[in-house]
Protein backbone atom coordinates (compact mmCIF):
# COMPACT_ATOMS: atom_id res chain seq x y z
CA UNK A 1 0.00 0.00 0.00
CA UNK A 2 1.18 3.53 -0.74
CA UNK A 3 1.93 4.62 2.81
CA UNK A 4 2.07 8.38 2.17
CA UNK A 5 -1.40 8.37 0.61
CA UNK A 6 -2.70 6.02 3.29
CA UNK A 7 -1.37 8.20 6.10
CA UNK A 8 -3.46 11.07 4.71
CA UNK A 9 -6.50 8.81 4.95
CA UNK A 10 -5.57 7.60 8.43
CA UNK A 11 -5.36 11.17 9.72
CA UNK A 12 -9.01 11.65 8.76
CA UNK A 13 -10.03 8.32 10.29
CA UNK A 14 -9.05 9.51 13.73
CA UNK A 15 -11.38 12.49 13.33
CA UNK A 16 -14.20 10.20 12.17
CA UNK A 17 -13.92 8.14 15.34
CA UNK A 18 -14.96 11.24 17.30
CA UNK A 19 -18.17 11.90 15.38
CA UNK A 20 -21.26 9.92 14.44
CA UNK A 21 -23.71 9.47 11.60
CA UNK A 22 -26.48 11.33 13.42
CA UNK A 23 -24.33 14.44 13.47
CA UNK A 24 -23.11 14.04 9.90
CA UNK A 25 -26.67 13.77 8.54
CA UNK A 26 -27.85 16.71 10.66
CA UNK A 27 -25.00 18.93 9.47
CA UNK A 28 -25.50 18.05 5.78
CA UNK A 29 -29.13 17.77 4.64
CA UNK A 30 -27.91 16.88 1.11
CA UNK A 31 -25.73 14.03 2.35
CA UNK A 32 -27.81 11.20 0.85
CA UNK A 33 -27.67 12.71 -2.63
CA UNK A 34 -23.99 13.61 -2.28
CA UNK A 35 -23.09 10.00 -1.58
CA UNK A 36 -25.28 8.23 -4.15
CA UNK A 37 -24.11 6.88 -7.53
CA UNK A 38 -26.00 5.00 -10.26
CA UNK A 39 -24.77 2.74 -13.06
CA UNK A 40 -25.83 -0.36 -15.03
CA UNK A 41 -29.24 -0.56 -13.37
CA UNK A 42 -27.91 -0.22 -9.83
CA UNK A 43 -28.02 2.58 -7.29
CA UNK A 44 -25.40 2.69 -4.56
CA UNK A 45 -26.27 4.79 -1.52
CA UNK A 46 -23.10 4.95 0.59
CA UNK A 47 -24.18 7.89 2.74
CA UNK A 48 -24.53 5.68 5.85
CA UNK A 49 -20.76 5.22 5.99
CA UNK A 50 -18.30 6.85 8.37
CA UNK A 51 -17.10 9.32 5.77
CA UNK A 52 -17.02 13.00 4.93
CA UNK A 53 -16.39 14.63 1.54
CA UNK A 54 -12.84 15.36 2.69
CA UNK A 55 -12.22 11.74 3.70
CA UNK A 56 -13.59 10.52 0.37
CA UNK A 57 -11.20 12.85 -1.45
CA UNK A 58 -8.34 11.33 0.53
CA UNK A 59 -9.52 7.84 -0.39
CA UNK A 60 -9.72 8.79 -4.07
CA UNK A 61 -6.19 10.18 -3.79
CA UNK A 62 -5.10 6.78 -2.41
CA UNK A 63 -6.60 5.11 -5.51
CA UNK A 64 -4.80 7.60 -7.76
CA UNK A 65 -1.49 7.09 -5.96
CA UNK A 66 -1.95 3.32 -6.45
CA UNK A 67 -2.46 3.85 -10.22
CA UNK A 68 -5.87 2.20 -10.19
CA UNK A 69 -6.72 3.68 -13.61
CA UNK A 70 -3.48 2.35 -15.07
CA UNK A 71 -4.11 -1.15 -13.75
CA UNK A 72 -7.67 -1.10 -15.08
CA UNK A 73 -6.31 -0.27 -18.53
CA UNK A 74 -3.74 -3.06 -18.25
CA UNK A 75 -6.39 -5.64 -17.42
CA UNK A 76 -8.76 -4.66 -20.22
CA UNK A 77 -5.92 -4.49 -22.76
CA UNK A 78 -4.80 -8.08 -22.14
CA UNK A 79 -1.54 -7.36 -20.34
CA UNK A 80 -0.28 -10.30 -18.32
CA UNK A 81 -1.09 -8.84 -14.93
CA UNK A 82 -1.30 -12.34 -13.40
CA UNK A 83 2.48 -12.31 -13.22
CA UNK A 84 3.05 -15.39 -11.07
CA UNK A 85 1.34 -17.52 -13.74
CA UNK A 86 2.39 -15.31 -16.68
CA UNK A 87 -1.20 -14.91 -17.83
CA UNK A 88 -3.51 -12.19 -19.02
CA UNK A 89 -6.67 -11.56 -17.00
CA UNK A 90 -9.50 -11.22 -19.48
CA UNK A 91 -12.73 -12.52 -18.03
CA UNK A 92 -14.11 -9.21 -19.29
CA UNK A 93 -13.63 -10.49 -22.87
CA UNK A 94 -16.25 -13.16 -22.20
CA UNK A 95 -18.93 -10.48 -22.07
CA UNK A 96 -17.41 -7.95 -24.44
CA UNK A 97 -19.28 -6.96 -27.59
CA UNK A 98 -18.11 -9.40 -30.29
CA UNK A 99 -17.27 -6.61 -32.74
CA UNK A 100 -14.70 -5.18 -30.34
CA UNK A 101 -11.35 -6.96 -30.73
CA UNK A 102 -9.50 -8.03 -27.59
CA UNK A 103 -5.91 -9.18 -28.02
CA UNK A 104 -3.76 -11.65 -26.09
CA UNK A 105 -0.23 -12.14 -27.44
CA UNK A 106 -1.25 -10.30 -30.59
CA UNK A 107 -4.26 -12.54 -31.30
CA UNK A 108 -7.87 -11.38 -31.24
CA UNK A 109 -9.64 -13.75 -28.82
CA UNK A 110 -13.16 -12.59 -29.59
CA UNK A 111 -13.83 -14.98 -32.52
CA UNK A 112 -13.09 -17.90 -30.19
CA UNK A 113 -15.31 -16.46 -27.46
CA UNK A 114 -18.15 -15.97 -29.94
CA UNK A 115 -17.76 -19.48 -31.38
CA UNK A 116 -17.89 -21.07 -27.92
CA UNK A 117 -21.01 -19.12 -26.96
CA UNK A 118 -22.68 -20.18 -30.22
CA UNK A 119 -21.84 -23.85 -29.58
CA UNK A 120 -23.13 -23.56 -26.03
CA UNK A 121 -26.32 -21.93 -27.27
CA UNK A 122 -26.95 -24.59 -29.90
CA UNK A 123 -26.43 -27.37 -27.37
CA UNK A 124 -28.57 -25.69 -24.71
CA UNK A 125 -31.38 -25.25 -27.23
CA UNK A 126 -31.26 -28.95 -28.12
CA UNK A 127 -31.62 -29.94 -24.49
CA UNK A 128 -34.32 -27.37 -23.72
CA UNK A 129 -36.40 -28.33 -26.79
CA UNK A 130 -36.11 -32.03 -26.13
CA UNK A 131 -34.01 -32.68 -29.25
CA UNK A 132 -31.07 -34.05 -27.26
CA UNK A 133 -32.20 -37.51 -26.23
CA UNK A 134 -30.73 -39.89 -23.73
CA UNK A 135 -29.51 -43.40 -24.52
CA UNK A 136 -33.01 -44.89 -24.31
CA UNK A 137 -34.56 -42.16 -26.46
CA UNK A 138 -36.07 -40.08 -23.65
CA UNK A 139 -35.64 -36.33 -23.38
CA UNK A 140 -33.43 -34.86 -20.68
CA UNK A 141 -35.23 -33.76 -17.54
CA UNK A 142 -32.34 -33.49 -15.06
CA UNK A 143 -28.98 -31.70 -15.30
CA UNK A 144 -26.22 -32.50 -12.81
CA UNK A 145 -23.23 -30.15 -12.92
CA UNK A 146 -20.15 -31.78 -11.42
CA UNK A 147 -17.40 -29.32 -10.53
CA UNK A 148 -15.82 -27.57 -7.57
CA UNK A 149 -14.73 -24.04 -6.68
CA UNK A 150 -15.38 -21.69 -9.57
CA UNK A 151 -16.80 -24.54 -11.65
CA UNK A 152 -19.53 -24.99 -9.06
CA UNK A 153 -20.07 -21.85 -6.97
CA UNK A 154 -20.67 -19.56 -9.95
CA UNK A 155 -23.20 -21.60 -11.95
CA UNK A 156 -24.88 -22.88 -8.78
CA UNK A 157 -25.33 -19.38 -7.37
CA UNK A 158 -26.46 -17.99 -10.73
CA UNK A 159 -28.93 -20.78 -11.47
CA UNK A 160 -30.60 -20.12 -8.15
CA UNK A 161 -30.45 -16.35 -8.64
CA UNK A 162 -32.16 -16.54 -12.04
CA UNK A 163 -34.60 -19.31 -11.21
CA UNK A 164 -37.49 -17.01 -12.17
CA UNK A 165 -36.23 -17.20 -15.77
CA UNK A 166 -35.61 -20.95 -15.82
CA UNK A 167 -37.28 -23.70 -17.82
CA UNK A 168 -39.27 -25.32 -15.05
CA UNK A 169 -39.46 -28.81 -16.55
CA UNK A 170 -35.66 -29.14 -16.33
CA UNK A 171 -34.22 -29.57 -12.85
CA UNK A 172 -30.60 -28.51 -12.34
CA UNK A 173 -28.45 -29.95 -9.55
CA UNK A 174 -24.87 -29.21 -8.51
CA UNK A 175 -22.44 -31.69 -7.00
CA UNK A 176 -19.08 -30.49 -5.72
CA UNK A 177 -18.14 -32.13 -2.43
CA UNK A 178 -16.09 -35.33 -2.64
CA UNK A 179 -18.10 -36.48 0.37
CA UNK A 180 -20.05 -39.33 -1.28
CA UNK A 181 -23.23 -38.10 0.37
CA UNK A 182 -23.43 -35.12 -1.99
CA UNK A 183 -23.53 -37.26 -5.13
CA UNK A 184 -25.52 -40.11 -3.60
CA UNK A 185 -28.34 -37.88 -2.35
CA UNK A 186 -28.48 -36.07 -5.71
CA UNK A 187 -28.72 -39.33 -7.65
CA UNK A 188 -31.71 -40.30 -5.53
CA UNK A 189 -33.56 -37.32 -7.03
CA UNK A 190 -33.08 -38.23 -10.71
CA UNK A 191 -33.63 -40.99 -13.25
CA UNK A 192 -30.59 -42.20 -15.18
CA UNK A 193 -32.32 -42.33 -18.57
CA UNK A 194 -33.27 -38.63 -18.30
CA UNK A 195 -30.12 -37.22 -16.69
CA UNK A 196 -27.34 -35.24 -18.34
CA UNK A 197 -24.07 -34.76 -16.46
CA UNK A 198 -21.86 -31.74 -17.13
CA UNK A 199 -18.32 -32.42 -15.89
CA UNK A 200 -16.52 -29.10 -15.43
CA UNK A 201 -12.75 -29.38 -15.02
CA UNK A 202 -10.32 -27.48 -17.22
CA UNK A 203 -7.65 -30.18 -16.95
CA UNK A 204 -10.06 -33.06 -16.36
CA UNK A 205 -7.82 -34.06 -13.47
CA UNK A 206 -9.33 -32.16 -10.50
CA UNK A 207 -9.47 -34.84 -7.79
CA UNK A 208 -12.88 -34.06 -6.30
CA UNK A 209 -14.56 -33.46 -9.65
CA UNK A 210 -13.17 -36.51 -11.38
CA UNK A 211 -13.92 -38.74 -8.38
CA UNK A 212 -17.55 -37.65 -8.48
CA UNK A 213 -17.64 -37.94 -12.27
CA UNK A 214 -16.34 -41.53 -12.24
CA UNK A 215 -18.83 -42.52 -9.55
CA UNK A 216 -21.63 -40.91 -11.59
CA UNK A 217 -20.41 -42.76 -14.67
CA UNK A 218 -20.43 -46.08 -12.81
CA UNK A 219 -23.97 -45.39 -11.59
CA UNK A 220 -25.20 -44.52 -15.06
CA UNK A 221 -23.70 -47.61 -16.68
CA UNK A 222 -25.10 -49.79 -13.91
CA UNK A 223 -28.56 -48.26 -14.34
CA UNK A 224 -28.64 -48.38 -18.15
CA UNK A 225 -26.52 -51.48 -18.66
CA UNK A 226 -24.27 -50.23 -21.45
CA UNK A 227 -20.98 -48.27 -21.60
CA UNK A 228 -22.20 -46.58 -24.77
CA UNK A 229 -24.76 -44.68 -22.70
CA UNK A 230 -21.98 -42.41 -21.39
CA UNK A 231 -21.76 -40.51 -24.68
CA UNK A 232 -25.43 -39.51 -24.50
CA UNK A 233 -25.44 -38.56 -20.84
CA UNK A 234 -22.11 -36.79 -20.27
CA UNK A 235 -20.61 -33.61 -21.70
CA UNK A 236 -17.43 -31.86 -20.61
CA UNK A 237 -16.29 -28.33 -19.89
CA UNK A 238 -12.59 -28.87 -20.33
CA UNK A 239 -9.55 -28.35 -22.53
CA UNK A 240 -8.08 -31.87 -22.15
CA UNK A 241 -9.48 -33.68 -25.18
CA UNK A 242 -7.47 -36.85 -24.58
CA UNK A 243 -8.84 -37.42 -21.09
CA UNK A 244 -12.35 -36.40 -22.15
CA UNK A 245 -12.31 -39.05 -24.89
CA UNK A 246 -10.90 -41.66 -22.52
CA UNK A 247 -13.81 -40.98 -20.17
CA UNK A 248 -16.24 -41.80 -22.98
CA UNK A 249 -17.34 -38.29 -23.95
CA UNK A 250 -17.45 -37.30 -27.61
CA UNK A 251 -15.05 -34.34 -28.14
CA UNK A 252 -17.87 -32.71 -30.11
CA UNK A 253 -19.55 -32.34 -26.74
CA UNK A 254 -16.54 -30.75 -25.07
CA UNK A 255 -16.71 -27.02 -24.39
CA UNK A 256 -13.41 -25.30 -23.72
CA UNK A 257 -12.25 -22.06 -22.15
CA UNK A 258 -8.95 -20.26 -21.81
CA UNK A 259 -6.10 -19.86 -19.34
CA UNK A 260 -6.82 -16.12 -19.15
CA UNK A 261 -10.10 -16.94 -17.39
CA UNK A 262 -9.69 -17.72 -13.71
CA UNK A 263 -12.08 -20.25 -12.19
CA UNK A 264 -13.85 -17.79 -9.91
CA UNK A 265 -14.43 -15.47 -12.89
CA UNK A 266 -15.55 -18.18 -15.31
CA UNK A 267 -19.35 -18.07 -15.02
CA UNK A 268 -19.77 -16.25 -18.39
CA UNK A 269 -17.64 -18.93 -20.08
CA UNK A 270 -18.52 -22.55 -20.89
CA UNK A 271 -18.58 -23.10 -17.12
CA UNK A 272 -22.00 -21.45 -17.31
CA UNK A 273 -23.40 -24.17 -19.60
CA UNK A 274 -25.71 -25.52 -16.88
CA UNK A 275 -27.02 -21.98 -16.33
CA UNK A 276 -27.58 -21.48 -20.05
CA UNK A 277 -29.59 -24.71 -20.24
CA UNK A 278 -31.67 -23.49 -17.32
CA UNK A 279 -32.42 -19.94 -18.50
CA UNK A 280 -31.81 -20.20 -22.26
CA UNK A 281 -29.24 -18.48 -24.43
CA UNK A 282 -31.26 -15.24 -24.82
CA UNK A 283 -31.33 -14.67 -21.07
CA UNK A 284 -27.69 -15.73 -20.85
CA UNK A 285 -26.86 -13.02 -23.41
CA UNK A 286 -28.83 -10.50 -21.35
CA UNK A 287 -26.71 -11.46 -18.36
CA UNK A 288 -23.56 -10.85 -20.41
CA UNK A 289 -24.97 -7.46 -21.41
CA UNK A 290 -25.32 -6.57 -17.73
CA UNK A 291 -21.76 -7.66 -17.04
CA UNK A 292 -20.58 -5.53 -19.96
CA UNK A 293 -22.49 -2.44 -18.80
CA UNK A 294 -20.71 -2.60 -15.44
CA UNK A 295 -17.38 -3.30 -17.19
CA UNK A 296 -17.82 -0.15 -19.28
CA UNK A 297 -18.78 1.88 -16.22
CA UNK A 298 -15.75 0.59 -14.33
CA UNK A 299 -13.43 1.33 -17.24
CA UNK A 300 -14.69 4.83 -18.05
CA UNK A 301 -16.24 6.46 -14.97
CA UNK A 302 -14.29 8.93 -12.89
CA UNK A 303 -12.94 7.32 -9.73
CA UNK A 304 -15.16 9.41 -7.44
CA UNK A 305 -18.29 8.26 -9.35
CA UNK A 306 -17.16 4.68 -9.98
CA UNK A 307 -19.23 2.14 -8.03
CA UNK A 308 -16.64 -0.70 -7.81
CA UNK A 309 -13.92 1.79 -6.87
CA UNK A 310 -16.08 3.41 -4.17
CA UNK A 311 -16.99 0.00 -2.70
CA UNK A 312 -13.32 -1.01 -2.74
CA UNK A 313 -12.18 2.16 -0.99
CA UNK A 314 -14.85 1.88 1.69
CA UNK A 315 -13.79 -1.70 2.33
CA UNK A 316 -10.17 -0.60 2.72
CA UNK A 317 -11.25 2.22 5.03
CA UNK A 318 -12.85 -0.22 7.47
CA UNK A 319 -10.30 -3.01 7.09
CA UNK A 320 -7.21 -0.86 7.45
CA UNK A 321 -8.55 2.24 9.22
CA UNK A 322 -11.07 0.85 11.68
CA UNK A 323 -9.68 -2.67 12.14
CA UNK A 324 -12.77 -4.46 10.85
CA UNK A 325 -11.68 -7.95 9.81
CA UNK A 326 -14.97 -9.07 8.29
CA UNK A 327 -17.78 -7.65 6.23
CA UNK A 328 -21.28 -8.98 5.65
CA UNK A 329 -23.18 -9.35 2.38
CA UNK A 330 -26.91 -9.28 3.10
CA UNK A 331 -29.12 -9.82 0.04
CA UNK A 332 -32.82 -9.22 0.68
CA UNK A 333 -33.73 -11.77 -1.97
CA UNK A 334 -34.09 -15.49 -1.48
CA UNK A 335 -32.90 -15.93 -5.06
CA UNK A 336 -29.51 -14.54 -3.98
CA UNK A 337 -29.12 -16.84 -0.99
CA UNK A 338 -25.91 -18.35 -2.45
CA UNK A 339 -24.35 -14.98 -3.28
CA UNK A 340 -22.39 -14.68 0.01
CA UNK A 341 -20.80 -18.11 -0.57
CA UNK A 342 -19.87 -17.11 -4.11
CA UNK A 343 -18.35 -13.84 -2.92
CA UNK A 344 -16.37 -15.68 -0.26
CA UNK A 345 -14.38 -17.40 -2.99
CA UNK A 346 -14.20 -14.33 -5.21
CA UNK A 347 -12.84 -12.14 -2.44
CA UNK A 348 -10.96 -14.46 -0.10
CA UNK A 349 -9.25 -16.54 -2.79
CA UNK A 350 -8.29 -13.38 -4.66
CA UNK A 351 -7.04 -11.17 -1.84
CA UNK A 352 -6.17 -13.64 0.90
CA UNK A 353 -2.48 -12.89 0.34
CA UNK A 354 0.34 -11.98 2.74
CA UNK A 355 3.11 -11.11 0.26
CA UNK A 356 3.11 -8.18 -2.13
CA UNK A 357 3.83 -8.10 -5.85
CA UNK A 358 7.57 -8.04 -5.11
CA UNK A 359 7.37 -11.14 -2.92
CA UNK A 360 7.81 -9.20 0.31
CA UNK A 361 5.64 -9.39 3.40
CA UNK A 362 2.73 -6.94 3.03
CA UNK A 363 2.77 -3.80 5.17
CA UNK A 364 -0.97 -3.87 5.92
CA UNK A 365 -3.98 -6.10 6.46
CA UNK A 366 -5.32 -7.47 3.17
CA UNK A 367 -8.52 -9.37 2.29
CA UNK A 368 -11.39 -9.47 4.80
CA UNK A 369 -13.48 -12.45 5.85
CA UNK A 370 -16.71 -12.41 3.83
CA UNK A 371 -19.95 -13.86 5.14
CA UNK A 372 -23.69 -13.34 5.10
CA UNK A 373 -27.21 -14.70 4.75
CA UNK A 374 -30.33 -13.45 3.03
CA UNK A 375 -32.69 -11.11 4.85
CA UNK A 376 -34.85 -11.44 6.78
CA UNK A 377 -33.41 -14.76 7.99
CA UNK A 378 -30.22 -13.10 9.18
CA UNK A 379 -32.17 -10.65 11.33
CA UNK A 380 -33.28 -13.55 13.52
CA UNK A 381 -29.79 -15.04 13.68
CA UNK A 382 -26.78 -12.70 13.82
CA UNK A 383 -28.07 -9.12 13.55
CA UNK A 384 -27.93 -8.89 17.34
CA UNK A 385 -24.13 -8.74 17.02
CA UNK A 386 -24.33 -6.22 14.18
CA UNK A 387 -26.45 -3.85 16.29
CA UNK A 388 -25.09 -4.26 19.80
CA UNK A 389 -21.95 -6.38 19.59
CA UNK A 390 -18.40 -5.21 20.24
CA UNK A 391 -17.19 -5.77 16.68
CA UNK A 392 -17.54 -3.37 13.78
CA UNK A 393 -19.02 -5.24 10.81
CA UNK A 394 -19.55 -3.15 7.65
CA UNK A 395 -22.36 -4.58 5.52
CA UNK A 396 -23.73 -4.44 1.99
CA UNK A 397 -27.53 -4.53 1.82
CA UNK A 398 -28.80 -5.66 -1.60
CA UNK A 399 -32.44 -5.27 -2.57
CA UNK A 400 -34.97 -4.90 -5.39
CA UNK A 401 -38.01 -2.66 -5.76
CA UNK A 402 -40.04 -5.30 -7.57
CA UNK A 403 -40.58 -9.00 -6.87
CA UNK A 404 -41.19 -11.91 -9.24
CA UNK A 405 -43.56 -13.47 -6.71
CA UNK A 406 -46.30 -11.13 -5.54
CA UNK A 407 -47.97 -12.68 -2.49
CA UNK A 408 -50.08 -10.16 -0.61
CA UNK A 409 -47.87 -7.53 1.02
CA UNK A 410 -44.91 -9.85 1.64
CA UNK A 411 -42.49 -7.94 -0.57
CA UNK A 412 -43.43 -4.69 1.14
CA UNK A 413 -42.66 -6.30 4.48
CA UNK A 414 -39.34 -7.60 3.18
CA UNK A 415 -38.30 -4.17 1.91
CA UNK A 416 -39.58 -2.42 5.03
CA UNK A 417 -37.06 -4.51 6.96
CA UNK A 418 -34.41 -3.77 4.33
CA UNK A 419 -34.72 -0.01 4.74
CA UNK A 420 -35.28 -0.12 8.49
CA UNK A 421 -32.17 -2.15 9.24
CA UNK A 422 -29.74 0.29 7.62
CA UNK A 423 -31.47 3.16 9.44
CA UNK A 424 -31.26 1.36 12.78
CA UNK A 425 -27.63 0.40 12.26
CA UNK A 426 -26.68 3.94 11.32
CA UNK A 427 -28.56 5.93 13.95
CA UNK A 428 -29.39 3.51 16.74
CA UNK A 429 -31.37 4.64 19.76
CA UNK A 430 -29.93 6.78 22.55
CA UNK A 431 -30.39 6.17 26.26
CA UNK A 432 -32.54 9.30 26.51
CA UNK A 433 -34.81 8.04 23.73
CA UNK A 434 -35.17 4.75 25.54
CA UNK A 435 -36.04 6.53 28.83
CA UNK A 436 -38.69 8.61 27.11
CA UNK A 437 -40.43 5.36 26.19
CA UNK A 438 -40.87 4.64 29.89
CA UNK A 439 -38.33 1.83 30.03
CA UNK A 440 -37.16 1.04 33.63
CA UNK A 441 -33.71 2.49 34.28
CA UNK A 442 -32.11 -0.90 34.87
CA UNK A 443 -33.13 -1.94 31.35
CA UNK A 444 -31.99 1.25 29.62
CA UNK A 445 -28.42 0.04 28.87
CA UNK A 446 -29.78 -3.17 27.38
CA UNK A 447 -32.17 -1.35 25.06
CA UNK A 448 -29.74 1.36 23.94
CA UNK A 449 -28.27 1.08 20.45
CA UNK A 450 -25.02 2.93 19.75
CA UNK A 451 -25.62 3.14 16.00
CA UNK A 452 -22.73 4.33 13.85
CA UNK A 453 -22.60 0.92 12.17
CA UNK A 454 -21.72 1.47 8.48
CA UNK A 455 -23.72 0.04 5.57
CA UNK A 456 -23.96 0.31 1.80
CA UNK A 457 -27.36 0.09 0.14
CA UNK A 458 -27.40 -1.45 -3.35
CA UNK A 459 -30.84 -1.14 -4.92
CA UNK A 460 -32.10 -2.18 -8.38
CA UNK A 461 -35.55 -2.11 -9.91
CA UNK A 462 -35.76 -5.88 -10.32
CA UNK A 463 -33.57 -8.98 -10.29
CA UNK A 464 -33.11 -9.78 -13.98
CA UNK A 465 -30.33 -11.47 -15.94
CA UNK A 466 -29.01 -8.00 -16.79
CA UNK A 467 -28.97 -6.54 -13.28
CA UNK A 468 -27.58 -9.84 -11.98
CA UNK A 469 -24.66 -9.74 -14.44
CA UNK A 470 -23.92 -6.14 -13.49
CA UNK A 471 -23.95 -7.03 -9.79
CA UNK A 472 -21.40 -9.81 -10.20
CA UNK A 473 -19.13 -7.64 -12.35
CA UNK A 474 -19.39 -4.92 -9.70
CA UNK A 475 -17.98 -7.22 -7.04
CA UNK A 476 -15.32 -8.64 -9.37
CA UNK A 477 -13.97 -5.17 -10.02
CA UNK A 478 -14.24 -4.13 -6.38
CA UNK A 479 -11.99 -7.03 -5.38
CA UNK A 480 -9.53 -6.17 -8.17
CA UNK A 481 -9.23 -2.55 -7.02
CA UNK A 482 -8.57 -3.59 -3.45
CA UNK A 483 -5.79 -5.92 -4.63
CA UNK A 484 -4.21 -3.03 -6.55
CA UNK A 485 -4.22 -0.75 -3.52
CA UNK A 486 -2.87 -3.49 -1.25
CA UNK A 487 -0.16 -4.15 -3.89
CA UNK A 488 -0.93 -7.87 -4.15
CA UNK A 489 -1.72 -10.24 -7.01
CA UNK A 490 -5.45 -10.98 -6.99
CA UNK A 491 -5.57 -13.55 -9.79
CA UNK A 492 -3.50 -16.48 -8.53
CA UNK A 493 -4.34 -18.87 -5.70
CA UNK A 494 -1.21 -20.76 -4.71
CA UNK A 495 -2.56 -21.13 -1.19
CA UNK A 496 -4.92 -23.92 -2.24
CA UNK A 497 -2.12 -26.17 -3.50
CA UNK A 498 -0.31 -27.39 -0.37
CA UNK A 499 -3.32 -29.13 1.14
CA UNK A 500 -3.99 -30.88 -2.17
CA UNK A 501 -0.44 -32.20 -2.36
CA UNK A 502 -0.47 -33.48 1.22
CA UNK A 503 -3.89 -35.07 0.72
CA UNK A 504 -2.49 -37.24 -2.09
CA UNK A 505 0.12 -38.66 0.28
CA UNK A 506 -2.37 -39.17 3.11
CA UNK A 507 -4.84 -40.90 0.78
CA UNK A 508 -2.35 -43.62 -0.06
CA UNK A 509 -1.67 -44.08 3.64
CA UNK A 510 -5.37 -44.42 4.41
CA UNK A 511 -6.04 -46.98 1.69
CA UNK A 512 -2.99 -49.23 1.56
CA UNK A 513 -2.75 -52.00 4.19
CA UNK A 514 1.07 -52.15 4.17
CA UNK A 515 1.99 -48.50 4.45
CA UNK A 516 5.52 -47.87 5.72
CA UNK A 517 6.09 -45.81 8.83
CA UNK A 518 4.12 -42.57 8.88
CA UNK A 519 6.24 -39.43 8.64
CA UNK A 520 3.80 -36.67 9.60
CA UNK A 521 3.63 -34.78 12.87
CA UNK A 522 2.47 -36.71 15.93
CA UNK A 523 -1.08 -35.33 15.72
CA UNK A 524 -1.58 -36.25 12.05
CA UNK A 525 -0.01 -39.69 12.55
CA UNK A 526 -2.33 -40.41 15.47
CA UNK A 527 -5.40 -39.30 13.52
CA UNK A 528 -4.51 -41.49 10.53
CA UNK A 529 -3.96 -44.50 12.81
CA UNK A 530 -7.29 -43.93 14.54
CA UNK A 531 -9.11 -43.72 11.20
CA UNK A 532 -7.48 -46.94 9.96
CA UNK A 533 -8.19 -48.74 13.23
CA UNK A 534 -11.86 -47.72 13.08
CA UNK A 535 -12.11 -49.25 9.60
CA UNK A 536 -10.20 -52.38 10.58
CA UNK A 537 -7.12 -51.56 8.51
CA UNK A 538 -3.60 -52.59 9.55
CA UNK A 539 -1.73 -50.13 11.78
Amino acid sequence: MNLDAWNDVASQVEAMKKTNLRTLFKEDPARAGRFTVEAAGWMLDFSKNLITPKLMRKLIALAEASDVKGWIDKMFSGSKINETENRAVLHTALRCRPDRPVYVDGKNVMPGVRATLERMGAFADKVRRGHWLGFTGKRIKYIINIGIGGSDLGPCMATMALQAFSKRNIKVFFVSNVDPTHLAETLRCVKAEQTLFIVASKTFTTQETMTNAKSARDWLVSELGDEKAVARHFVAVSTNEEKVKAFGIDPENMFGFWDWVGGRYSLPSAVGLSLMISIGQKNFQKMLKGYNKMDRHFQTAQLNRNIPVILALLGILYNNGFGAQTYAVLPYSQYLSRLPAYLQQLDMESNGKSVDRSGRRVNCQTGPIVWGEPGTNGQHAFYQLLHQGTKLVPADFIGFCKTHNALGDQHDKLMANFFAQTEALAFGKTADEVRKEGVPEKLVPHKTFEGNRPTNTLLAEELTPETFGALIAMYEHKVFVQGIIWNIFSFDQWGVQLGKVLATTVLSELKEPNVPMLHHDSSTNALIRRYRATLGRRQ
